[in-house]
């Protein structure tokens, strides 16, 4: 059979295909974003950069509109999706990933349990009460994309066991930083805008008991959803969250019939080409939209939907995320902006904090046999990724936002957090480059445990 050539185009977007596939690629982006805010915002353009992002932009039909700057924009509603896709991680994670059994899950809960407590403790003891103590849930967060970027750049170096174990301790802290969202950072609630967000939510459940599997039903009602929570004083953001929730996980379909259609379009497709050539482009054309169809039909909504939205989320919305909101003017005063409390309690809680609270927890569980390290992975490695946890960056700077609003406090908030973010990514590479993985051992014990 002759092999088929790439076309040009093929060729010139293949370096750009294989760059997005790998996970480094995202936090390259988000990185990239921030430095060109952070460059933006303490150029002679600076004043274009705060026009820009208060430029207020209305969405509406008739008498229904809204108006919101573009910067809330970005973090009400763009958030929403980026919730929305954490939503589908922590559903797919239980279900049938590092979450899905006690065993593998107390590990990584347990980490994220103390990566968030003690940095809250710390940021409180440092900053105190009153205004600057609302920014305790700051230093919870971690960054994924970050984190998994600077695993990816240790390559081989770094255990299969260990990136396992950091993106669920990263899925895990996201679910914490949801439920501190949701609990603690509420405006003033609004009962009959909740009212209404609880019969939409109503709707989703039941449009999944249903069997309802069309992706489009779930955006119209998640649309009617984001509206309602936003009305209410909850913030929108948990709107995302809430709709992963009622997304169907499992697929209804005959896999003998799946087959049966399937090789029956392949068959047409081939009975069609006539000497290596196609007979009709047409035809072929719509037996290949068929064969997606049924390919489609086949996946999970859930799993149809991440997929779908990974491209947008990691490439332009978080970036955009990031453009619109590290930004912050330096001056001349930067030495008081960084011995100013917040600054300190959000540099000593992501970077101390983290590494104390999720070492400490992890030998903890350790320690008393609920939980063994996942195979090939050291003690070092969960130092290390202690480390990788204090970079908080996109979820701290989310909430960073919602405790200060905007004002001096998220500046100086802002520069704690990308201070705290690029000493913990370094940190973390450091530690990680000098890490070597164990011999797995069945004994259960001792620091070269294995996952059972």
């Amino acid at each position: 059979m002759r092999t088929p050539t790439r076309q040009p185009i093929e060729r010139l977007l293949a370096p750009f295909r294989q760059f997005a596939r790998t996970s480094v690629s995202g936090g390259l982006i988000l990185m990239a974003a921030a430095v060109i805010a952070l460059v933006w915002a303490n150029s002679p353009f600076a004043d274009a950069y705060e026009t820009l992002w208060n430029t207020e932009l209305t969405i509406g039909v008739g008498a229904v509109s809204l108006s919101e700057s573009l910067r809330h924009w970005i973090n009400d509603a763009l958030m929403a999706v980026f919730f929305l896709a954490v939503g589908l991680e922590i559903k797919r994670e239980v279900l049938v990933g590092e979450l899905a059994s006690r065993r593998r899950a107390t590990l990584p809960i347990a980490a994220a349990i103390g990566g968030a407590i003690v940095p809250a403790a710390i940021f409180l003891l440092i900053a105190g009460g009153g205004e600057a103590g609302r920014g305790w849930g700051i230093p919870m967060a971690t960054d994924i994309a970050f984190a998994l970027g600077v695993l990816a750049l240790l390559g081989s170096r770094v255990p299969l066991g260990l990136r396992i174990f950091v993106t669920a301790l990263a899925i895990a802290d996201d679910l914490l930083a949801v439920l501190v969202i949701a609990l603690f950072y509420t405006a003033e609630l609004s009962l009959p805008a909740l009212g209404a967000a609880g019969l939409v939510l109503a709707a989703l459940i039941l449009a999944n008991r249903l069997g309802v599997r069309r992706p489009t039903v779930y955006l119209v009602l998640g649309i009617a959803l984001w509206a309602a929570v936003f009305q209410s004083g909850v913030h929108s953001t948990v709107a995302g969250v809430l709709l992963a929730l009622t997304i169907p996980a499992r697929t209804r379909i005959d896999s003998d019939a799946f087959v049966a259609r399937a090789r029956s379009i392949v068959d047409d497709f081939e009975g069609r080409t006539v000497g290596g050539e196609d007979a009709r482009t047409e035809d072929h054309h719509a037996a290949l939209w068929e064969l997606e169809d049924a390919t489609e039909s086949a996946q999970a909504p859930m799993l149809r939907i991440e997929h779908t939205l990974y491209p947008w989320v990691s490439f332009l919305i978080v970036p955009l995320f990031a453009l619109a909101n590290a930004g912050v003017a330096i001056g001349r005063d930067f030495g008081a902006l960084l011995a100013d409390p917040i600054a300190v309690g959000v540099v000593t809680g992501l970077v101390v904090g983290k590494q104390v609270g999720i070492t400490a927890l992890a030998y903890l569980v350790v320690r008393l046999g609920l939980a063994s390290l996942p195979s090939g992975v050291t003690w070092r490695h969960i130092y290390g990724a202690a480390w990788l946890a204090g970079i908080g960056f996109t979820m701290s700077l989310f909430i960073g936002g919602l405790a200060y609003g905007e004002g001096p406090m998220l500046d100086v908030a802002k520069l704690g957090i990308l201070g705290a973010s690029l000493i913990a990514g370094f940190g973390g590479y450091l530690v990680l480059r000098r890490a070597t993985p164990a011999d797995p051992r069945p004994d259960g014990h001792g620091s070269t445990m294995s996952m059972p």
